[in-house]
Formats: structure tokens, C-alpha cells, sequence
């Protein structure tokens, strides 16, 4: 009789085990369409949580502070992606194909180049070498034209793409922002029964490096985008948000920030070919701002969260974007930050903790952050 008992309980065993796994891969299932929105949609949350405490802080109640940042957050990401990407892929070909053909023909100098004092002959120099050893520019860059269109235009169509899934994710963050505090309680409350104070505090980690990806990765790039498209529309550049659109997907790419110096350079040429002198020596200017502001902020901003080998950097935001979409640049860098962030306090032995982001259960003292990491 105690075998088969034994037997049963067994079988029962086997049975609730079955039908636990079965409602996660039925979550996962229901889940899986709007994953990008929720990763996302934390993130924004995250690293925009220092704010939404400040408002908290200041009299507003949860769901006042929440709506606010929502409003901020449809202002600075939502409209302007409803505005831009519908018709984006179409206007960067087109603006491509206009690039090609001019520099097909050969064009002169710019006169207003060729005067400049000290550097304008030897402009004029290297310009005519180009020419005669190239036959055309169109020639010299043949190879990398088609790559670098389909890139361009690839990643315009991902964020067309991605319009329902950045809804979804303010939809996401504004229920964090509403009701954060009793979310984190409970990840703090499951983390330390499965694995303790150490495992609870990786909650913490993980957050600290979602602002530190946000602020001096995600944050600079955008400030170095916005920039740049300001001067462009000041000087009228045809063009301008589309040309913003390539810089921000340079400076976010890391390895591709330098050519931003391209935008700019190439903005200030047609400026000078139009007889703009003034607002082409502006454009250079504004350009010298645009490609050394980065040197600034971001050491400024990565004060706010944890620091990244760039190598990392990269390979999260390429293959964030292979993954999930024009969101994958947002995401990729974070989920490889919080991995890297957790390996290196389990190197460590334990958990570093700053500022908590979120909530801190009450069980938990903060741990100081590891040599290699900073916070």
C-alpha cells in the first residue's frame, strides 16, 4: 500500500509540474507579441524613475506623476515618431539617390571653400587630386553606396515598424510609474526567498545599470542628434530631421559616431555651393559643438549609472537591432549592461547597489560598487 502511495504522490507530483510549465509557456505565448514593448517600456520606466520620486516628492500622488510623464514622454518620443516615420524610409532613399547623383557629376569646389584663409588652397588641392585619381566621387565610394543605404534605410523602416510597439511601451511605463513601488516589493520579496540578500540585491543592479546604458549611452547620443537637427534647420538645410535621424543612429551605434562629422562637413558644403557663406561657416561651427559635446555629457551621465566596455556597447546595439527592431538599439545595450553588470558583482561577491532606482526592501543595505564598475 505505501508503494502505491508512494506512486501516487509521484504521479501527482509529475502532474502539477507538467501544468505549472504548461501556464508559463501559455504566458510566454500570450507575452511574446508585446515582449519589446515591456523591455522597453521598463527601461523608459528605470531610468526616468529619479524624476517621477522627485515629482512624487514634491506633493504630486502616484497617478498624477505618472500622467505627467507620460504627457513628457509622448512630447519627446511618441509624436515624433508618429510625425517622422511613416514617410522616413522613403525620403532617406530619395535624399540617398540625390547624394549619388550629385557627387557623380563631379562638382567643383564651393568658392567660398577654395577663399578660405590658410586651409582654402590646400582644400582646392585635395579636392582636384580627388577628382583626377577617382574620375568621380561616385566611383571611390561604389562599394560602401548600396551597404550603407540599405542600413540607413533598413533601420528608417524598423522604427516605421516599431510605432505600435513604442505605444505599447509608454502604455508599459506609465503603469510602472503608477504603481512601481508594490512591483518592486514583490520581485525584492521573491528574489530574497530564491536566493537571499544577494539575489534580491541584483534587482538593484540591474537597474543601476538600465539608467547607466540610458544616460550615457541612449541619452548622448539623442542630446547629439537633437543638436545637430537644431543647426540644420537654423541654417535651412533641406533635409534637416532625416539628417538628425542618420546622426542619432551614428552616435548610438558608437563606432559610427565620427562620421557624424560627415552630416555636418556635407551640410556646410551646401551651404557654401548655395553662397551661404555665413550660414555654411555657422554650420561648421555648430558641427565642432555637435561632434565634441559627446565628451562632455557622457562622463556626466554615466556618473548616473555604471560604465560599459564600448566593445559590449556595440555588440548590444547591433544586436539589439537584429533581435527586436529599431527598439533593439535601446534594449540590446541595456540587457547586455545588466549582464555584465550582475557578473561583475558576482565577481566581486556581491552586489553593488548606488542610488536604488526603484525600491529597496528594507532587509537590504546597499553595497558599494566593485573597482571596475562605475556607479
Amino acid at each position: 500500500m505505501n508503494g502505491n502511495s508512494e506512486n501516487v504522490a509521484l504521479i501527482e507530483r509529475i502532474l502539477l509540474v507538467l501544468l505549472v510549465i504548461g501556464l508559463v509557456v501559455a504566458v510566454l505565448a500570450i507575452v511574446k507579441p508585446f515582449f519589446t514593448a515591456i523591455l522597453f517600456g521598463a527601461s523608459l520606466a528605470t531610468a526616468v524613475w529619479p524624476l517621477r520620486q522627485a515629482l512624487v516628492r514634491r506633493g504630486l500622488g502616484h497617478g498624477m506623476a505618472a500622467t505627467l510623464l507620460l504627457l513628457f514622454s509622448l512630447a519627446l518620443i511618441g509624436l515624433p515618431i508618429l510625425v517622422v516615420a511613416p514617410s522616413l524610409a522613403e525620403q532617406l532613399t530619395d535624399l540617398m539617390h540625390r547624394v549619388q547623383s550629385y557627387f557623380a557629376a563631379a562638382p567643383k569646389l564651393p568658392e567660398a571653400l577654395g577663399r578660405l584663409p590658410v586651409i582654402g588652397d590646400r582644400l582646392a588641392a585635395l579636392w582636384g587630386h580627388l577628382i583626377e585619381s577617382g574620375g568621380n566621387l561616385r566611383s571611390l565610394s561604389a562599394s560602401y553606396a548600396d551597404s550603407i543605404e540599405q542600413l540607413v534605410v533598413a533601420s528608417a523602416r524598423a522604427l516605421t515598424d516599431s510605432v505600435i510597439q513604442v505605444i505599447l511601451a509608454l502604455v508599459v511605463a506609465t503603469m510602472f510609474w503608477t504603481s512601481g513601488e508594490k512591483l518592486v516589493a514583490v520581485l525584492h520579496d521573491a528574489l530574497r526567498r530564491l536566493g537571499g540578500i544577494t539575489a534580491e540585491q541584483t534587482l538593484d543592479v540591474a537597474a543601476l545599470a538600465i539608467r547607466g546604458v540610458a544616460y550615457g549611452v541612449v541619452g548622448t547620443a539623442v542630446i547629439q542628434a537633437l543638436v545637430l537637427t537644431i543647426g540644420l534647420l537654423l541654417a535651412g538645410v533641406p533635409g534637416a530631421v532625416m539628417l538628425g535621424f542618420i546622426g542619432l543612429l551614428l552616435a548610438i551605434s558608437q563606432i559610427g559616431a565620427p562620421l557624424i562629422v560627415v552630416l555636418w562637413g556635407g551640410a556646410a558644403w551646401w551651404l557654401f555651393g548655395q553662397d551661404h557663406q555665413a550660414w555654411g561657416a555657422f554650420m561648421i561651427v555648430w558641427g565642432l559643438i555637435v561632434s565634441t559635446i559627446d565628451n562632455i555629457i557622457k562622463p556626466w551621465l554615466i556618473g548616473f549609472g555604471i560604465q560599459m566596455p564600448l566593445s559590449l556597447t556595440i555588440l548590444g546595439v547591433f544586436g539589439g537591432f537584429v533581435a527586436f527592431g529599431f527598439l533593439g538599439l535601446f534594449i540590446g545595450p541595456t540587457l547586455i549592461a545588466i549582464a555584465f553588470t550582475l557578473l561583475q558583482a558576482w565577481r566581486e561577491g556581491t552586489a553593488a547597489v548606488a542610488e536604488p532606482p526603484l525600491v529597496t526592501s528594507p532587509h537590504v543595505e546597499p553595497i558599494s560598487v566593485g573597482p571596475d564598475i562605475e556607479g
